[in-house]
């Protein structure tokens, strides 16, 4: 079970101001959905960020008991009743998806979504408009994609391969990089002081020109990940499920500075 490391036990009401978590993949072999709704079960938020590929295809039927779990479980944070601001910024593999299913889950969809926390301004987009590759050769990305797939469903029952695979093609075409300064080029022209992404698997987080940018990471690895935003900063937690721990590498405080706590490692 996947536990959240509370730096703050006596900050009153909720843990976080903003959770951000992408990339579930819902529908694939490897999403890790059981462990994504044990996370957002054991802390408390105002606002629940959905950073997009919520689902891997268009394939209603590939979505698993644990699947529906989770998105039975959003339906009910989206509650007015819940008080928690639900927000699901589009990915490239929830396009035909999305207005079907935010009726279902209860949540709007944004392409893009911005919000203020303390004397900060945000901004959250899932970065797919940056992958160039993507852009040029839609066609070839999606056939791609189909022998993922199958992949998966052939793999040994810990998908080392698919998840090796994964990590391969990022690094092979760059993306981390490449979103990360298409990201902050756009957060600089919307006049953000952070932006975030997810699209690339891998977490990260690095500045530029007094900006900075904040991967989500994704769920569908050993070691899945996401992000919080409270008066302490941006914190990217990894959760091991294994261990029953999350970690917290990177925190930024709300005046852009970086903290050290227990549990952490200062960028």
């Amino acid at each position: 079970m996947t536990q959240v490391h509370r730096l703050f036990d006596s900050y009153p009401g909720p843990d976080y101001d903003t959770l951000i978590i992408s990339d579930l993949h819902l529908g694939s072999e490897v999403s890790r959905a059981d462990d994504a709704c044990r996370m957002l079960k054991s802390t408390t938020f105002d606002r629940l960020i959905l950073l997009g590929d919520m689902f891997c295809d268009l394939n209603l039927r590939r979505l698993k008991k644990q699947h529906w779990g989770l998105l039975s479980y959003i339906r009910k944070l989206s509650n007015p009743k819940r008080q928690v601001e639900v927000v699901w910024v589009e990915g490239n593999h929830d396009r035909g998806l999305s207005d079907v299913m935010s009726h279902l889950v209860g949540v709007r969809v944004y392409q893009e979504y911005s919000w203020r926390f303390g004397n900060r301004s945000y901004l959250a987009i899932h970065g797919h408009q940056f992958d160039r590759f993507l852009v040029n050769n839609a066609a070839l990305s999606a056939v791609g994609e189909f022998v993922y797939m199958h992949l998966q469903k052939v793999d040994s029952r810990r998908k080392s391969l698919s998840r090796f695979l994964d990590r391969q093609n990022t690094k092979w075409l760059r993306l981390s990089a490449k979103v990360a300064k298409g990201a902050l080029d756009l957060a600089k022209a919307r006049g953000a002081d952070v932006v975030f992404c997810g699209h690339t698997h891998r977490a990260m987080q690095s500045d530029k020109d007094g900006i900075s940018y904040f991967n989500s990471g994704c769920w569908t690895t050993e070691d899945p990940t996401y992000i919080t935003v409270n008066h302490s900063g941006v914190e990217i937690h990894y959760c091991d499920a294994k261990t029953t721990s999350s970690q917290v590498p990177t925190i930024m405080s709300s005046d852009g500075g970086s903290l050290a706590t227990h549990g952490a490692i200062s960028s």
